[in-house]
Formats: C-alpha cells, structure tokens, sequence
C-alpha cells in the first residue's frame, strides 16, 4: 500500500474503521440509519460511542466535540474530556451513546434572527450519522445538526438534510415512471473548486484591514496586475508548492478527495478542486478546507486570504459548485445517455432545471449574497447578477428542434429517441465553457459559479435541490396521472422549453447590451445583496419552503434578518476600519512626508536653488491630505447617523450613503499612496503583497 493510500482518511471513523470495529448486528443498524434515516436504537448508539472513544484515544485524543455549522458562516466547537470521576480521586476514559447522539452547548451568541430572546440560551446539537466522525487537533469531531429548544434549526447543516431526502423522494418518482426499479436512492453530488490567494504572513501583520475585514480597503493599482495573463496555469513556486504539498496530507486524513491544485488567473491567486462526493459530505469538507488552509498557510509564514475580493482590479476568489443527480447504482442522472430510454429521462432532467432556475432565480441570487461578494459578481471573470444559464450551442438547438418539432440537425433516428421527436446524440464536452455565465451546463454536470470564496457552500445547494425538487414533483403528479405517458412526456418536455427559454443565454454575460436583453426577456437584475434579500420571504418562496418542509415561516425570517445584519456589520466594520486606518496611519505618514518635502523646500530656497519639484508635490500632496481628512470626517458624520432600528432600512443605508463615502475616501487615499514615498507609507503596496513570493 503506498503512502497516500496509508493516510488518506487515517482520521476518520469511517465504513472501513466500523466495520472492523462495531459487532456485525451494530453495523448494519448504524448503515441503516445513514442510508434511510432509520432512528438509532440507545444501546447501539453507546456501542458506536465505544468503539468511536476507543479510536480516538488509540489516535492520541483526550476530548471530543460536536461540531456544527451555526449561521455565524464558520464551524463551531465546543470541546468535551472523556474523563469520568471514579468517586476514589481517579477517572476513567468514557463516552456514552447519550454523549454522541446529542450535546447541548449555549446558544445565545450565535445568531438567530429573532427567533429566541438573549436570555433563552438552550440550544442543542444532535449527531448526524451521515457524516463521518474525524479527529482534527486532537479531538475527537462528531458533525451534528443545531437547532433551538423549540426545534428551529440554527444550522445550515440541518436545511441540507432536509432537501437532499426532498430530492431523493422526488426523483425516485420520475425514475419509476421510465420503469427504474433498481435504484433505492438518490443523492445530489458537488465538487466545489475553491479559490484563494496567498501573501507574505508579515505583510499581511502590517494591513489592517485584512486582518479585520479579509480584504484591501485601500490599495493603489500597480504597475503590473493579471494583463499578461501569465500566471494562470503557470509553474507553481516553490514555497506555495509546499504549502499546497502540506496541504494535501492533512486533508487527505480527514478524507477530503483533494485532487487539483494550480494558480490562478490573478498574481497570488490559486485553486484547489475536490472529486465529487454527496451534497452533505461535499459541505462538511469544503467548511474543513477552509479551515485547513489557514492553518497549514500559517505553518509557512504564509496568510491564507478568502475575502471575494481582497484586491482592487484583480480577479476576485470564488467557489465553482458543480452540481449534479447521481443514483445508488452509479448513474449520473446528468448525463445524456445513448438509448432512447436514457435520453428521454436526461431531458426530462434537464428541462427541470431549466424550469427551476427561470421560476426561482431570485433565491440562487439570493443564496451567493453577501457584501463580498457584491464586490466580485460582474467583473474580473466573475459571473454578472443576473441570473442565466449557459447550455452550449449543441444543446441549446436540441432544444430548438424539440420546441419546434422539427428534425435537429444531424439527427441519428437509430440512436436516440424522445417521444416522436429525433434528438441527435449529444457528446459530453462537445460545448465550450463560457467564464461569464453563472450557470452552465458541462457536459454531465451544473457549475454554479456565483458562490463567493468565504461562503458555505450549504446555502445554495438547499436552494438547488429544493427547487429542482419543486419541479420534479410537479412534473410527477403530471405523468403518473397521464394516460399515455409517452405522449404526457413529449408534451410535457416541448411546453417546458417554449415556457422558460429566456433564462438560455450563450453570450457575453458582461456586455452591457446584455443587461437590456435581459430585462427585455423579464429576468431580474439584483445587483446587491440589499436588492435581493426582500425575495427571500415573498409569499411564493415561503410557500415553496413551507410546502416541502424545508424551512419553516420563522426560520425564513430569522435568515432574512440575519443576511441583513450580517451586510451592516460587514459594511460598518470597514468603514470603521478605514476611519481608523486613516486616523491614525495614513494621514500622519502624509504630515511626515509633507514635512520632509517643505524641510527641502526651505532649504533649497534659502540657497536660491530651482524647487519646483518640492513645490508642486508638496502642492499636490496637501492639497489630498485636504480632502482625505474632509472625506474621512464625511464618513464618521454618516456612520454616526446610521438608523438602527429597521434592519433593510439600515443594510440599505450602508449600500446607498457609506460604501459610496468609503469609495470616495479610498480614491483619495491610493492617490496619496502614489505620490508619499513608499518607506514613509505606512501598508504594503500591491506590488510587494501580490508579487513577493
């Protein structure tokens, strides 16, 4: 066996670790209760928590947690000894299946939108059998869901359960309708990409703002940015190399399918790609990526940064979540198949998720808002706002052919079948990508590419599945009441198409005549996280939610209200960072500087000497350091006004009056930047962060 195959997932109380470790009875029990949900008897959950203890200590732990993923957007822990008192003044190592089914930890700081007073801290966590336990620094990790003590859910992890056992029961629904027997269950797979840049760790000590915000809230262009385009795909350097090294190992242990690593389109901008695995695993191991890099960044004098957009006028970091249908017998229900029968179930699918994107495009707009990443959609080979999907010339004639019950061209009667319809055979990849498109069909899979880097990637495949679930169902109740269901199908797929065709678009997302054909064919333009967040609790959305049980009425709201202030915060912590940071930084290096420019001033012309340089830079200098300090009193005057009791009143404040009077305080500041000499200017210039690895 070689080494990697030694490590990989060694941290995990995996299938593998169970079935040498549990009775064969307890086994099948806990297989059942993660395959279908089936509740885990006590005395079964206290011989799993054995066996998990057991591992764990043989790993060298001495605590357990349950680990959680409360609305905070990061994972939460809360650390446990597996000592037990003996009564005689010594303990033993212990760990009871109560221990591992459930925790209670206090619940009054995470956010909760309203939907418990600060004084109600009861909150709990309960075990979710199907995740893995792992050991990360020495505990022993047990992934729970979070909810409150009247049973809201105050995770993202337990709203993702929800809609995976949606989508399960809704596609096995279609399947049996083309005579699928075989296949018990169905999952939806991710493989999100994750972006990221890496600086200098003592550069990164130096910037304020990254440190309090993840992103350059001041930052003057520099001379060389991504226009050669010469570092995408380039040879990786030797210290990031070893990082991504490092890297690999420890989520390797953790069973994370790391699998691809390269730079990126921007300087000091790379990627890392998983293989695909299930929805819920696919979160857990994004969360512990995220994670993971930080601290393996750290160990290489390295700072790790996430922030969608931590430069000015470079490429901004996303999450590429590629989405797609696969079934317990290994079939990727995306996949366009060879025979009749498979084909005509592929389009069925297809046109499903065309149909849910067009009806619900607010809430995937909804499900990638933040206020980083309202700095990212529309520029530096991120996808506009709006909502479309890209589907590829092929496909999109295919669907031209079916809408217009014509022959499409180069069709193959003896290959593929829909109905009375011929539909030629459709080759994965045989399409080329479009960058611009946030959502674009790939051959045997959907890339969403909106997400934002920082981001859980839980939100927006609750809205996935949820949707793509909404419209399989309708198209169930439709076929399986139909007499003919050949003919049902046939005209099922035409209506769909001709009904939601405008949400197909092949072309430039960032041409500008785009967004006037966009409005033209009624799709929504929500710029900011501010336009879009009323969407989430319309009627129709909360119906949509409520119907299939995946969130109810309040926990709807208490998200709505906790998306709005989590944009205030985030926007009135940058601003006060860039208060503070020109208080107390920038405008005393101008006043140094400036005083070193007029101490040669005054000589120069007490000597009778040309100080027409002195002259004009000192003009210039004063003359910003003027508006600088007009623009950041400007800033403090409106923070200070901000209305606090209305939230989309106040989120819409800080989008309207304080990210326009922070802009404008930065444009003067980077023009300071290029006029003050770079050893009196008090943060690391882009050149040096960008290029000093």
């Amino acid at each position: 066996m070689s080494r990697i195959e030694e490590l990989f997932g060694s941290m995990v109380f995996n299938d593998v670790v169970m079935q040498e470790r549990l009775p064969e009875d307890t086994y099948a029990a806990l297989k059942r209760t993660m395959e279908v949900g089936k509740k885990l008897d006590p005395a079964v959950a206290d011989v799993v928590a054995r066996a998990m203890k057991d591992w764990a200590i043989e790993k060298g732990c001495t605590h357990f947690t349950h680990w959680f993923q409360p609305m905070t957007g990061i994972t939460a822990e809360k650390h446990e000894g597996f000592i037990h008192p003996m009564g005689d003044g010594t303990v033993i190592m212990k760990f009871s299946g109560k221990e591992l089914v459930k925790g209670e930890p206090d619940a009054s700081s995470f956010p909760n939108g309203g939907l418990r007073a600060t004084f109600e801290a009861r909150g709990y966590t309960a075990w979710d059998p199907s995740s893995y336990a792992f050991i990360k620094d020495n505990t022993l990790c047990i992934p729970t869901v979070f909810y409150s003590y009247n049973g809201e859910a105050l995770d993202k992890k337990t709203p993702l359960l929800r809609s995976m056992e949606l989508m399960n029961k809704q596609t096995l629904r279609i399947l049996k309708l083309f005579g699928n027997e075989e296949v018990t269950h169905v999952t939806t797979s991710v493989g999100p990409e994750q972006e990221y840049f890496l600086i200098d760790r003592e550069l990164y000590r130096q910037r304020e703002d990254l440190i309090l915000t993840g992103r350059t809230l001041f930052g003057a262009k520099p001379p060389k940015g991504q226009e050669m385009e010469n570092h995408y795909y380039g040879a990786i350097k030797p210290r990031v190399y070893a990082f991504m090294q490092e890297l690999d190992d420890e989520l390797w242990k953790l069973g994370v399918l790391a699998k691809t690593e390269h730079n990126e389109a921007a300087p000091a901008q790379h990627e890392l790609a998983p293989i695909y695995t299930n929805s819920n695993t696919a979160t857990d191991h994004n969360q512990l990526t995220m994670e993971m890099m930080k601290k393996v960044a750290e160990r290489h004098d390295l700072a790790l940064l996430l922030h969608e957009k931590p430069f000015a006028g470079v490429n901004g970091s996303g999450k590429h979540n590629n989405w797609s249908i696969s079934t317990n017998t290994g079939v990727n229900l995306l996949e366009p198949g060879e025979s009749p029968a498979e084909n005509a179930q592929f389009l069925l699918f297809l046109v499903a998720v065309i149909k849910a994107v067009d009806e619900y495009q607010d809430l995937l707009r909804i499900s990638v808002a933040s206020a980083g990443n309202d700095n990212r959609l529309g520029g530096n080979e991120a996808p506009p706002a709006i909502i479309s999907m890209f589907l590829g010339d092929d496909l999109t004639e295919i669907l031209h052919s079916i809408e217009a019950e014509t022959e499409a061209a180069h069709a193959d009667q003896s290959e593929m079948k829909v109905g009375v319809h011929i539909l030629p055979r459709f080759i994965r990849d045989t399409t080329d990508r479009n960058r611009t498109s946030p959502f674009a069909f790939t051959g045997n899979k959907f890339e969403f590419r909106s997400l934002g880097a920082p981001q859980s990637i839980s939100a927006p495949n609750v809205i996935l599945n949820t949707i793509v679930a909404e419209e399989l169902s309708q198209f169930a109740d439709i076929l399986e009441a139909a007499e003919d269901f050949q003919t049902a199908l046939h005209q099922l797929i035409v209506d769909t198409v001709k009904a939601h065709k405008r949400i197909i678009f092949n072309g430039n997302g960032y041409a500008p005549e785009w967004v006037e054909e966009a409005k033209a064919r009624g799709l929504l333009n929500l710029p900011t996280t501010v336009d879009a967040l009323p969407y989430f609790i319309n009627e129709k959305n909360i119906q949509l939610f409520t119907k299939h049980k995946i969130y109810t009425s309040e926990e709807l709201h208490s998200r709505y209200e906790i998306y709005l202030d989590t944009y205030t915060r985030t926007v009135e912590i940058e601003a006060l960072t860039m208060i503070d940071m020109v208080s107390k930084k920038i405008l005393p290096a101008c006043i140094q500087y400036s005083d070193l420019i007029g101490h040669s001033l005054a000589q120069k012309k007490n000597l009778g000497l040309s100080c027409d340089a002195e002259e004009g830079l000192l003009s210039r200098i004063s003359n910003h350091m003027s508006t600088l300090y007009q623009k950041n009193e400007a800033l403090i005057t409106a923070h200070n006004r901000c209305p606090k009791e209305d939230p989309l009143e106040a989120a819409t404040y800080y989008r309207d009056t304080i990210l326009p009077l922070m802009a404008a305080l930065r444009q003067t500041a980077d023009a300071l930047e290029m006029l003050i000499g770079e050893e009196y200017w008090p943060l690391p210039s882009y050149t040096r962060m960008l290029y000093s690895l």
